[in-house]
């Protein structure tokens, strides 16, 4: 895969939507992308201890290094075998479009009918000069395998010597799965309908194959088959670990060794460290630290030494600790570099809500990919983080390392007070909706195979949705479109904080151009907006009288919200869209007593 044939996409998207694992459709071809072990060994390295400490949690991988996705050297543009990441042609199965048999319209007594053919068939060059599509049905399992739609045995009802034409017809225009039948030269047929029965596991069991990381890639597997469609939004779900860079305080020999760390990151032991400090500046910027000392710390940069913090934790508490208002000496740290906004006295409108609106001025995030599953995206805990036990494909056969990117930017962190929403949390009202909510969360985990998380509590369901509702105000003044604002939902009942940070980040200069960060002075003037849009949704009652507890259309997470008032842009979103409740934040048709801003409106 290259620029040469695919077209040039940012390094964010080779761990994101164009992950190892992903099926892609290229211009000539269908393919799914390499895992990371053909992507070389010089690749550029990137430093993040808490997001390492997370994948070391995570995957059980000691030590795990960040490595940059590989990018082609323009000078091979044109070059017949250029350099970049490779991806297997997948499936193996093709259909051919032949005329006029294509031409012709379909209907319930004159089907349109397609051949189904292997690679092998079109190698050998038997329809040169006919059109000829990759099918768009193939096998997944929910560890994330995938493998071709087992069209002989699926027509024939079971293994088969069979070696009969197999055909694809169809009826009708809208190309479901009750109009299209398999069907073979011998007479026997089947509806395309009986591959989504899991009850009779149709498809058989999971072959266990990993197409990706190489054709005779497999594991044993014991999940049964499942359909899956090439190019739907369920064929790949990236598993990213993310954080802010906060700066480390640390003793002077953690400073030592950041200062010089881009010669030390690669040190595992004392004999690598004797030779390192043979390299100019090192030996000077460690001189005076005994050589255990310093290879100790080197190990913590690394995330071997391992912050019981969650990543959420870290980044609030420092952002809660920077300064008020700024100086002409404070020097601008370019990974991160925040201000609280000086308060004023008697001229805030919602003071008994908010302690403190911060302005990052300067933040770096890393993001770094653990792997991906297929069929159902994992759902991360409210710190961000995914549980050991999750189930994940994984992007090398034996991972070291895990791809990274960097991007920059700036956001508004919004600090509300605890006492406010220990408060409101008490009230019967709320405790009756939160209840709710909770037998709704239940009623999805009987459907989820795997243990979901627990229920995040009214408190994260409440900022959560207020958080997208700010998102969508601050939007329409901030200069940033709305997909390109994401949150970051802080709750800590232990600690008592609690926070919605606001933020962009990029790996360009669209990151920081400074509109977001400003619409922290007009803070007030944001919440009251949301709150006034919030009241009222487009499609109430129906939105407003929601109740995930009754749920018929298997909602379960969420409460009074939809697209048309609280649902933002999943790219936005750190749940998913899920835990979503407008009753929690303001008054609204079906429930007046659970808002958090009950006489704002």
């Amino acid at each position: 895969m290259t620029p040469k044939s695919t077209g040039e996409i940012r390094r964010s998207q080779v761990i994101t939507t164009y992950g190892p694992g992903a099926l892609i459709d290229l211009p000539r071809d269908s393919a799914v992308v390499a895992g990371i072990d053909g992507w070389g060994s010089s690749l550029e390295r990137l430093d993040e201890p808490r997001v390492q400490q997370a994948l070391a949690r995570m995957t059980g991988v000691q030590s795990p290094e960040l490595r940059v996705p590989p990018t082609p050297d323009p000078a091979d543009f044109w070059s017949t075998s250029p350099r970049g990441i490779d991806a297997y042609r997948f499936p193996e199965w093709f259909v051919v479009q032949e005329a006029p048999n294509w031409a012709k319209p379909a209907s319930s007594d004159r089907p349109r009918s397609r051949r189904l053919v292997h690679r092998r068939a079109l190698e050998k060059g038997r329809f040169d000069g006919r059109p000829v599509v990759a099918t768009r049905f193939v096998m997944a399992c929910r560890d994330g395998h995938v493998a071709d739609f087992p069209w002989k045995e699926f027509a024939h009802r079971g293994p088969t010597s069979c070696l009969g034409q197999l055909w694809l017809d169809e009826t009708g225009a809208t190309g479901e799965l009750a109009n299209l039948r398999v069907r073979c030269e011998c007479g026997r047929s089947r509806s395309m309908t009986d591959a989504n029965d899991l009850e009779a596991k149709a498809l058989g069991f999971c072959s266990g194959a990993r197409p990706w990381l190489g054709p005779n890639a497999r594991e044993d597997c014991d999940q049964p088959g499942r359909l899956l469609i090439r190019t739907a939004t369920n064929a790949y779900f990236p598993l990213l670990v993310r954080a802010l860079s906060i700066p480390e305080k640390g003793t002077a020999i953690d400073q030592a060794v950041g200062d010089v760390w881009s010669f030390l990151m690669a040190v595992e032991n004392l004999t690598d460290l004797t030779s390192f400090k043979k390299l100019p500046g090192v030996a000077d910027a460690l001189a005076g630290f005994d050589d255990e000392d310093v290879l100790a710390a080197i190990r913590r940069r690394n995330g071997a030494a391992t912050d019981e913090r969650s990543v959420k934790d870290v980044e609030i508490e420092a952002m809660l600790a920077v300064p008020e208002g700024f100086g002409d000496d404070v020097p601008v740290n370019p990974d991160f570099h925040a201000r609280k906004l000086r308060r004023r006295d008697g001229s805030r409108r919602f003071g008994e809500f908010i302690e403190t609106v911060v302005q990052v001025h300067r933040l770096r995030e890393v993001l770094a990919l653990a792997g991906f599953t297929r069929l159902e995206g994992p759902m991360p805990d409210i710190d961000g983080e995914y549980r050991d036990d999750v189930e994940r494909a994984e992007i090398s056969i034996d991972p070291r390392w895990f791809p990274a990117v960097e991007n920059r930017g700036e956001g508004v962190l919004i600090h509300f007070s605890a006492d406010a929403i220990g408060e409101w949390l008490a009230r019967p009202g709320v405790l009756r909706r939160i209840r709710d909510l909770e037998i709704g969360h239940a009623e999805w985990a009987k459907s989820s195979p795997k243990l979901p998380p627990p229920f995040p509590g009214g408190a994260y369901v409440m900022l959560h949705t207020l958080s997208h509702l700010l998102l969508q105000s601050i939007a329409d003044r901030c200069g940033y479109p709305a997909a390109s604002i994401r949150e970051r939902v802080y709750v800590d009942d232990e600690s008592r904080r609690y926070g919605v940070l606001l933020y962009t980040s990029s790996p360009d200069a669209e990151g920081t151009l400074g509109g977001l960060v400003q619409q922290a002075r007009q803070i007030e003037a944001h919440i009251e907006r949301a709150l006034r849009t919030a009241a009222l949704c487009s499609n109430d009652p129906v939105c407003a009288q929601h109740t995930p507890a009754s749920s018929i259309e298997g909602r379960w997470l969420h409460g009074a919200a939809c697209h048309g008032c609280a649902l933002v842009a999943e790219t936005s979103c750190e749940m998913r869209n899920d835990y979503l409740d407008r009753a929690l934040v303001v008054p609204t048709l079906g429930v007046s007593d659970a808002a958090f801003f009950s006489n704002q409106v």
